[in-house]
């Protein structure tokens, strides 16, 4: 972590099962050369709001900040200048990543999802309760977009200009993401 000492594992992260997807270019919606992550059960603290300052006091100490709470939008959207981080950390929903024919994961508290820049997103059904936070590397300002014809090609030139993370957001300079966007970089 930056400017502090890195948590250790065992004190609150337990080692996740890490769901790895690439999502091609879908036409609307630009997707990613990074592979979308799901950390599962990556936190192994009791859901509600201790668990939503837990995800942020790691995401800001990974340099992952500029951090918020709320849901997902119920509408495919993505962003184009930055990737981000999602932790949930109350109840549950099912995703659609990728865009209308784009993959369904269902998160659940304690799971943390990284989203690289130009993967849509959109929550297809929660919990009454379902709440993450959310954060970006470096705290980069983020756009909206949602697959309509004249957001191409600008774009894609910004997501070309998506500055690489220099941490997971979760485990900092030794973690998963690094290992898996590396590859495909």
């Amino acid at each position: 972590m930056i400017g502090k000492p890195e948590l250790q594992p065992s004190e609150v992260l337990c080692k996740p099962q890490i769901v790895s997807t690439i999502l091609n270019d879908a036409g609307a919606i630009p997707n990613s050369r990074f592979p979308l992550l799901v950390y599962v059960g990556v936190i192994k603290q009791p859901g509600g709001n201790a668990l939503a300052g837990l995800l942020e006091e790691i995401f800001e100490g990974n340099d992952w900040s500029g951090t918020w709470r709320n849901g997902i939008y119920t509408y495919h959207h993505y962003h184009s200048t930055t990737h981000e981080v999602l932790g949930v950390f109350k109840g549950s929903a099912t995703v659609q990543f990728g865009g209308e024919r784009g993959i369904k994961q269902k998160i659940n508290a304690g799971d943390v999802v990284i989203i690289p820049a130009g993967v849509a997103h959109k929550n297809l059904g929660a919990s009454s309760d379902f709440g993450v936070v959310g954060g970006y590397p470096g705290g980069a300002e983020w756009d909206m977009n949602y697959g309509r014809p004249n957001e191409r090609p600008a774009t894609d030139e910004n997501i070309a200009r998506a500055a690489f993370p220099k941490h997971d957001p979760v485990y900092g300079s030794r973690g998963p993401l690094l290992q898996h966007w590396l590859a495909e970089k």
